[in-house]
């Protein structure tokens, strides 16, 4: 990515409270001090409880800036429960021939594998608002280093491998509550030899059984090389028990290699992981 190289602002998911206006308006100046010419989308702010606008107008919103040539990256700063409601409204071999690359997070979760899903095509499981976070100087440095430089701060991340020695194969996954509506429709990634990225913000143990048993009864750890497991916010800050890695020890069985990793999930010093781009993680002596 270059300096002046214009970037889109979505927001797919539950819209925006007018509150966040400065917010937005700081995220708007961190960009553009990059070098970057930031664009808004129309469908941004809430006009009706959590709508932006209607499933189809904010899918208009995001293929328009699919198909400009000079947009670069779009950014979803959104984030919720409505975002696949635009899913059947997206021009799939539009976005496969864009030079963007869509950027978001958590319920955007669904945006992303459906893209993969079509397409083939990486995304991103990143939110761009980490730059005006409590973390903003040491994101912006890696974004900058990552977008500018093509070095690897943003996508450098530490793990270790809890089961197994090694797993290889394309990313795919997020937020698993969001992942798991995509189960049964168009839009479900072919999960044979991927790495599955699993996080989550909310949720305990009642919820991670409930989504960890669907992932096993539509056969998921039949077909994966591996689990990626991210963060788990809640359970984490409630110290639950069992943990989240004991259960998908539970759940996917003892033979499948899995790793984790502090660093990809909510929080605001998370880093990004390209979904739909092959991996390799390996157990260091």
């Amino acid at each position: 990515m270059k300096k002046q190289t214009k970037v889109a602002i979505v927001a797919c998911s539950n819209a925006q409270p007018h509150a966040n206006r400065e917010k937005l308006a700081k995220l708007e100046a961190a960009l553009s001090e990059l070098g970057l010419v930031p664009i808004f989308g129309d469908y941004i702010y809430e006009k009706e409880s959590i709508f932006s606008g209607t499933g189809k107008e904010r899918a208009e919103s995001l293929m328009r800036f699919y198909r400009d040539p000079e947009i670069q990256a779009i950014f979803d700063i959104s984030g919720g429960d409505i975002a696949n409601e635009i899913l059947p409204f997206l021009d799939f071999d539009a976005i496969a021939k864009s030079n963007a690359t869509f950027w978001g997070y958590s319920d955007l979760t669904t945006v992303i594998n459906a893209i993969l899903a079509k397409t083939g095509k990486p995304s991103i499981l990143y939110q761009i608002r980490n730059l005006i976070s409590p973390h903003a100087e040491e994101q912006t440095a890696n974004f900058s280093a990552s977008m500018f430089e093509g070095k690897p701060d943003l996508f450098s991340f530490d793990y270790e491998m809890v089961q197994k020695e090694s797993m290889q194969g394309i990313v795919a996954g997020g937020n698993i509550r969001c992942l798991l509506k995509l189960a049964g429709t168009p839009y479900w990634p072919d999960m044979n030899g991927k790495v599955l990225l699993l996080e989550s913000l909310g949720g305990l143990v009642p919820q991670m059984t409930a989504f960890l048993n669907q992932l096993k009864q539509i056969g998921v750890f039949e077909q994966i090389n591996g689990i990626l497991l991210g963060t788990f916010t809640k359970m984490e800050e409630e110290n639950a028990a069992p943990s989240m890695l004991e259960l998908v020890k539970r759940y996917a069985g003892t033979e499948l290699p899995i790793a984790r990793t502090g660093e990809i999930g909510h929080g605001t010093n998370a880093k990004a992981i390209v979904i739909g781009q092959e991996m390799h993680f390996t157990k260091f002596s």
